[in-house]
Formats: C-alpha cells, structure tokens, sequence
C-alpha cells in the first residue's frame, strides 16, 4: 500500500517506494489491511495544507516525512463511512490550523485508492450524485415562487444552491430528509462549530448560521410541502442554524398545526438536549424523531468541546431518557475521531449512556475538526486505546439492541408514536 501525497499544486502522486501510514490521536501508526476499502464514491480527495506526508521506508524499517514541497492527503468521506485512521502527516507550521473537515487516510494499492474506512449504513440516499442538480434548480424556482415571502425558503436556496447541502436540497425535493432551520443562538459555544467560529479561533466557519427568527407560518409552510410521503422527514436543527430548541415556542406551535393537518411523514429534531424542560415540551407537542449530537459520554471530554451554558452533560441523558419513554425513536449523532473515541473509558461511558437512556441508534459521524487542536483541547487517554474497527465491534456486541448507523432513520413501524397519529 503505497504512500499517497500532492505537490505544491494539488497534483496527486503515489510514491514508489515508501508505504502509506496513518494516524490515531498523535501517534502515526501502520495501516492493517482490514481496515482498507476501495475510495467510495462520492469521497473527494483533498491536500492538507501546511503539512509533510509520513511514509514507511520498508527498506529501513524508518517512518519518514517525504522532503520538498509534498503535503499529505486525506479522504473526505461521504454519509455512510466512518473513518478508522487519520492520514499520516505531520504539521509543517504548528502554528497554521486545517480547515474544518473530517480527513481519512488514503493509499494506493492494486491499481486504486482505498481508504481506512468501514460501511456503516447505506450511502445511497446521501450521494451527491443522486440529487440533479437541474431538477433541484427548477423545484428551487418553484418553491421560491410559490411562497415568495417565505425567508426559511430563501435562506435554504443559499444552503442547496451554495453550498449544496443534500438536506437542504431535499427540502426543494420535497423527498427523504428535509431541513427546517429556526434558531440563529446557541446554548453552547462548540470548538467545531461549522456555522459560527469566534474571531480568535484560527478557524474559519465553512457556513454561514441564519440571523434572523422565522415566523410559525414560514416554519408550517417548509413542513407541509416536506410531509407529504409516510416515510418523509422533516428536521429542526441544520449546520446553518444554532440550537433549534432555544425557539421552543416556534417549534411547539408549528408542531400542533402541522399535526391538526397531516398525519403523514415524521418529525425530527437534531438538538444538544441541554434544556431539558425545552425538550420535554417538544416532545409532548408531538415529536417523532430525536437525535442528540455528543462527543462523549464523559463529562470533561463534552465540556471541553461543547462548552456548555446552562446545562450539563447529565441534563442531556434526561432530555433523552424522558423523549425515549414517550415512545420517540431516540438516536445520538456521535461525533468521532481515532485516537479517541476508541479509548477504553470512552467505549464503557458511551454503552452506558446507551443503556440507561434506552438508544435506538447511534449515527457515526466523522469529526470535522484540525486534529492537533483537539487533541490540545481534551483529556489525555487514561487506559488502552482500541483502535475504530474494534470499538465499533465492541459496540455491536455490548449493545445488540442499538442500531449503528450514519444518519437518521425513518423508524420502526413499533416506534410510530400514537400522538402524531
């Protein structure tokens, strides 16, 4: 498995006698041929700036930092792969930051790219090569005529157009997941936050968070035109926005008035479940869907990145546990990154945090973050370190009951909450 790295100007090459490597936390580590795949469609290649690719000399037995100008790359995955390894690189300035995406080793082996990866749910439906793009322009126009005083739709045309965002894209679609951004405030103030980043942070947001607060009707409108299907979804709680709960009387009262009209499709909420009182409304309103984003089960580890205002880690459990008792179909959106969540302490807290707050499903998402800022940020690794692939079968066995997914789930037909109904 050849080293794989890029020029000054983005040229990949593979290098011919050096073997490629990866990373788990700080420490390069060698690529175990179980834990390659072929590159999946839909990943994108991309070079790591400020960075020196670092190879194995077979030869020597040394790892070895390529000379000149040469730059690591890594492999953005698409929905579907969780990453087992970083890429093995090391900064060339310490002091530059990479930007904010989730980079997976790569190398080149038989003929082709394979990156440290394993499926862990369908891709099909989060390709990007499944929306049409020409389709999606004329349902923009449409959707964008037909309610022109509708801020929520302008601000989404800018998400699928722009950025082409697939949930924002499905909300013109009107199929699958759709997305129903209400919160421009946050009650944390999250180290990778992709929409709002402090001017100090070193890092630049990748998207723009909306600012200002859509009215119920707005709200009501995207939600209808969404919930058309019995198998549709429609989601508070986007990357564009802050947290969708801080807006609690907007989202109850859309709720009440989607649901006196249609009994189609479910509703979901992406949310921290800090408040917990906020939670509990939004639930008893009629929620179908929950999926609480973590990076821990740890308290020190989850404020160390959340930093959390007004609420703790264990507030959280209660918005989960309370939303899994009235029969909604409860998952996590867990954000990972080896070196990590492979510890040991990590794997006992999260299979407990499962148990007690009774998951239905735990959605892999690689980590958008610069790894030497992180590792900086959280605790130190207090017992062994696994490793992905392990953690992942430690999982499936501890928990037989969870599902262990990437992405939100239409549920269960036992899971259909008799309050929507």
């Amino acid at each position: 498995m050849n080293l794989v790295y890029a020029d000054e100007h983005g040229n990949v090459f593979d290098h011919p006698d050096y073997i490629g490597l990866g990373r788990s936390g700080d420490m390069i580590v060698e690529i175990m041929e179980d834990e390659l795949i072929p590159l999946p469609e839909g990943a994108t290649l991309v070079s790591l700036p400020f960075t020196r690719p670092i190879g194995l000399d077979p030869d020597s037995g040394e790892m070895l930092a390529l000379p000149g100008g040469a730059q690591a790359v890594g492999a953005l995955l698409p929905q579907g792969y969780t990453r087992l390894c970083l890429p093995g690189y090391a900064k060339s300035d310490k002091k530059e930051k990479l930007p904010l995406f989730g980079y997976t080793a790569v190398v080149w082996k038989d003929g082709g790219f394979y990156v440290t990866a394993e499926q862990s749910d369908d891709p099909e439906r989060w390709d990007p090569l499944n929306c049409d793009r020409k389709e999606l322009n004329v349902q923009v126009e449409r959707l964008l005529a037909k309610y022109p005083e509708n801020r929520l739709y302008k601000h989404l045309s800018h998400c699928a157009l722009g950025y082409e965002c697939l949930t924002a894209s499905n909300t013109f679609l009107t199929r699958w997941e759709g997305a129903v951004p209400v919160s421009y405030s946050c009650n944390a103030g999250c180290f990778g936050c992709i929409s709002e980043q402090p001017e100090d942070s070193g890092f630049l947001a990748p998207q723009t968070r909306m600012n200002f607060k859509p009215t119920v009707d707005e709200v009501v409108q995207i939600m209808l035109e969404q919930l058309k299907e019995p198998d549709s979804i429609i989601s508070f709680g986007q990357g564009c926005e802050g947290e969708p709960s801080t807006q609690v009387k907007i989202i109850v009262e859309a709720i009440k008035r989607v649901r006196e009209q249609t009994s189609l499709g479910y509703i979901n909420i992406n949310t921290n479940a800090g408040l917990t009182d906020f939670m509990r409304a939004i639930v008893d309103a009629g929620l179908d869907l929950m999926r609480v984003s973590t990076i821990s089960a740890i308290d020190e580890h989850y404020n160390a990145y959340y930093k959390p205002r007004g609420y703790t880690l264990h507030n959280v459990e209660r918005s989960l546990k309370y939303a899994a008792d009235k029969g909604v179909y409860t998952s996590i959106n867990y954000l990972i990154f080896p070196g990590v969540t492979d510890r040991e302490e990590e794997i006992e807290a999260m299979i407990g945090f499962a148990k007690r707050t009774g998951l239905k499903l735990i959605q892999m998402r690689n980590l958008n973050i610069d790894p030497e800022s992180y590792l900086e940020l959280i605790p130190k690794a207090q017992g062994e370190i696994y490793g992905m692939k392990q953690m992942l079968d430690i999982l499936r066995e501890e928990l037989p009951d969870v599902v262990i997914g990437s992405y939100t789930h239409v549920p269960p037909a036992e899971f259909r909450r008799a309050v929507t109904r």
